[in-house]
């Protein structure tokens, strides 16, 4: 037992090492951030709703809402580390970055619930706004993975760069929303169609993907 001791730690188990931590990480504070979107539901009496339904229609709604959109961050998430061979300084810090904005939506549900009950707008804005961060977030740590850190070699470019553009295509569609809760719905109408070509795009690199496999 007291050899296995003096063996040395190489680099590899280094690298290991780095990237279990991180994953530990990232589950745990998906998971936080989960349950705590569960906590903040505090339905309240809103002006004309006489019935429990009434009352809870609309915190059950973004609640479910929320969970889903979090958990798509989350299979995302879960993705882009699946493909790193290994994390370095700048995966590590973008991966916080992702975190530190899903640790945010408990707060940014509670929120919106807060302005919709009291029928503001508000609360629409900053919840699209949160959402579309985490998806750059996202992007940007995925494109630092497959394009300049060259940590994911294993993924062809053209999966890689549809998987990018459809995280960069969510990010445009909350962009949009925000737009257009801001009342600058011609703009949030182009970008609402630049997405779409996003999309378009990205689609067409993920057949070209399926084809050469």
């Amino acid at each position: 037992m007291e050899a296995n001791h003096q063996l040395p730690v190489r680099e590899h188990h280094v690298h290991q090492r780095h990237f279990d931590r991180l994953v530990m990480l990232s589950d745990g504070v998906f998971a936080i951030a989960m349950t705590l979107s569960a906590v903040e539901l505090k339905p309240e009496e809103a002006a004309g709703a006489h019935s429990l339904l009434a009352q809870w229609a609309t915190p059950l709604l973004v609640y479910f809402l929320s969970f889903f959109i979090v958990g798509g961050v989350w299979m995302q998430h879960r993705r882009i580390l699946t493909h790193l061979r290994h994390v370095d300084t700048p995966m590590t810090l973008l991966t916080l970055a992702v975190l530190s904005m899903v640790s945010l939506m408990p707060v940014v549900i509670r929120v919106f619930l807060t302005a919709a009950n009291g029928e503001s707008g508000d609360g629409m804005l900053v919840y699209s706004l949160a959402l579309m961060a985490n998806y750059l977030c996202l992007a940007a740590s995925w494109g630092y993975a497959a394009f300049i850190g060259r940590l994911a070699p294993d993924v062809p470019a053209p999966r890689a760069w549809s998987w990018l553009l459809r995280d960069l295509f969510i990010a445009v569609l909350f962009g949009a929303a925000a737009l257009f809760t801001a009342q600058m719905r011609v703009t949030a109408l182009l970008l609402c169609l630049a997405g779409i070509a996003v999309r378009f795009v990205s689609g067409k690199l993920a057949r070209q993907a399926d084809a050469a496999a």
